[in-house]
Order: C-alpha cells, then sequence, then structure tokens
C-alpha cells in the first residue's frame, strides 16, 4: 500500500464519487473546548464511506473478470457500496450478510441489485467459509471489506479530501479521528495524511467491548474480539483488524480511543441537531470521543469522520428521544 495507489484509485473515482465536506459548529465546539470538523461520509453514495471503496476494486478489475460478477461479505455498508459500484460497471454481485443485520441494509442491499445470501453469524457461522464456496462455484471475484488493497486506496481518498481540507480551514496540525472496524478507512486515511498532511495524525476509534485494534495497538499484535455481535455499532464489529491494515495502523496511527454506545447515540443526536446529518451509531464513534472524551485528544482543533448514516428509524428516534440535542 501506498501514495501512489490511492491517488490512482482518486483518479478512477473522479466523476463517480461525492467530494463531502468539511463541516463545524460552535455548539459542538463549546462540547470539545476546541474546533471541531466532521467529515460527513454519510452524504456519501449509498450512505456510507463504503463506496469509495468498492468503485475502487471493481473499476480497477479486467473487462472480462469484472463480467463473471464479484462476491463481498458486509454488515451492510460495504454490502451497499459493492452493490452500487457493481450496478454501475453492469457486473452481477453476490453479497454474503449476516441474518441479523438491520433490515434497511438487508433491504437496500437487494434494492440496488445485488443478490443477498444470508449466515447465522451470532451462532458463529463463517462467512469466509461461504464465501469462498461460493466464489468456487460460481467463479466470483471476493471483494473483502478492509483487507483488500484497491479498498484501501479507494477509502484513502477520503483522507486526501481531508488535508487539502484542513489546509483550506487553517488546521495542519490536529487528530483525525476514524470509526474504526477492520481498520481499511483508517489505514487508508493515515496513508494519504502521512503523504499530504503529515501534521494530521489518524486514531482509530471503537464502541466499548470491541476495542481489537486498541488492544492490538497496545500490544503490538493483532488481538481478536471475543464476540463479532450484541452492539449497536455493527457497521464497525469485525474479529481482529486486517492482517494488511494493522501493520500501516500500528505505524502511523496515535492510539486507539473506546467509547460508550450512550456515548455514540449522544453524538447522533447532536450531529443532528446542529449540523442536521443523520449518523448511524458505528458512524458516530468518532464523533463522540471528540465531544464527550477531549482529553484523550491533541491540540485545539480535531476532525472527526462520521463514517456511515444507515440507520433505521427506531435506532434513530431512540437517539434523539435519549439525548435531545447531545449536549
Amino acid at each position: 500500500m501506498n501514495i501512489d495507489m490511492i491517488e490512482a484509485a482518486a483518479q478512477r473515482l473522479a466523476g463517480h464519487v461525492r467530494r463531502t465536506p468539511l463541516l463545524g459548529s460552535p455548539f459542538l465546539d463549546e462540547i470539545a473546548g476546541r474546533r471541531v470538523f466532521v467529515k460527513p461520509e454519510c452524504l456519501q453514495h449509498t450512505g456510507s464511506f463504503k463506496f469509495r471503496g468498492g468503485y475502487s476494486a471493481m473499476s480497477a478489475l479486467d473487462a472480462e473478470t469484472r463480467a463473471r460478477g464479484v462476491l463481498a461479505y458486509s454488515s451492510g455498508n460495504h454490502a451497499q457500496g459493492v452493490a452500487l459500484a457493481a450496478r454501475l460497471h453492469g457486473a452481477p454481485a453476490v453479497i454474503l450478510m449476516p441474518a441479523d443485520a438491520p433490515a434497511v441494509k438487508l433491504d437496500n442491499t437487494r434494492r440496488l441489485g445485488a443478490e443477498v445470501v444470508t449466515y447465522d453469524r451470532a451462532n458463529g457461522e463463517s462467512r469466509e467459509a461461504i464465501g469462498a464456496a461460493l466464489a468456487r462455484e460460481r467463479g466470483l471475484t471476493l471483494i473483502r471489506p478492509f483487507d483488500e488493497p484497491q479498498v484501501i486506496a479507494g477509502q484513502g481518498t477520503t483522507g486526501l479530501e481531508i488535508a487539502e481540507q484542513a489546509a483550506a480551514v487553517g488546521v495542519s496540525q490536529a487528530d483525525v479521528l476514524v470509526c474504526c472496524g477492520g481498520g481499511g478507512l483508517t489505514s487508508g486515511i493515515a496513508l494519504a495524511l502521512q503523504a499530504k498532511a503529515p501534521g494530521l495524525r489518524a486514531r482509530p476509534v471503537e464502541p466499548s467491548g470491541f476495542n481489537d485494534t486498541a488492544r492490538s495497538l497496545i500490544s503490538g499484535r493483532i488481538e481478536r474480539n471475543d464476540r463479532i455481535s450484541g452492539s449497536i455499532c455493527d457497521a464497525i464489529i469485525t474479529p481482529s483488524p486486517g492482517e494488511i491494515t494493522f501493520p500501516i495502523l500500528r505505524r502511523l496511527c496515535g492510539p486507539g480511543l473506546v467509547v460508550s454506545e450512550d456515548d455514540c447515540l449522544r453524538a447522533m443526536a447532536a450531529a443532528f441537531a446542529r449540523l442536521r446529518i443523520v449518523i448511524e451509531p458505528g458512524g458516530a464513534v468518532a464523533l463522540a470521543a471528540a465531544l464527550y472524551h477531549p482529553e484523550t485528544v491533541d491540540g485545539d482543533a480535531v476532525i472527526a469522520v462520521a463514517s456511515g448514516g444507515n440507520v433505521d428509524a427506531a435506532m434513530f428516534t431512540r437517539a434523539l428521544d435519549s439525548f435531545g440535542d447531545g449536549s
């Protein structure tokens, strides 16, 4: 992985991906005690940054391989990103999703034209084994959700935008907080910042009970979660950081941060009240750390990536009813 791959992905994505803005609010600044900037990837196609990686990987395939179709496994956001990328390229897509994924994500993936195959993650059914069998049977090419070079390159285009946008608002030294599952987005952003804005430091943020990356950064080796379900932050729940992503995270990122589910719900309410954006629990962990754990962040400004907004009505209502304006 290197900056050349990310810049090449940016060229392929040009005209297809949305350049999301960098948002701010004096009300959020007051909560955090410093300037807070939010990169709302919830406004990206399919409602999350995952479209960047899906389109990057799809567009990097040769025409013959792409025509045979692709396979992905995901709780929902990578699923939708790959489904739309496949649709735009006129290629078939089979998406393996947990049966307990949010209904809105299952439905959206189907409506984007992908074939959805469900599995029972709660009882330990292996998506990797099922996916490998499907790939063999149908001649499909697997696009992994994070441990895939072209996916990381696509996610890294978020970092290219952050570097330019931070410079435009006069921020040259800051922590960039990133919602982290397997580390594809975090490692891609870290690589982009290293090359384009070395004063900005990427830091992974995870929900409590699923802080495999934070623990891995402390121990220096890949740590695993005891379970892979049971959190409202489904979008970023993975067993462990990736074999490709972890060395990048270890080399370039600051210490990992951990927030509670209540922190996430509160950040969702604050984002809606102060920025008028909708983010899902897993997409809110970075903003939650910026707002409610200011002692863990360095500098007079912080940038938080709101990585996704695919939340169902019941969960969003829970956030608003419980935490009002999030302050």
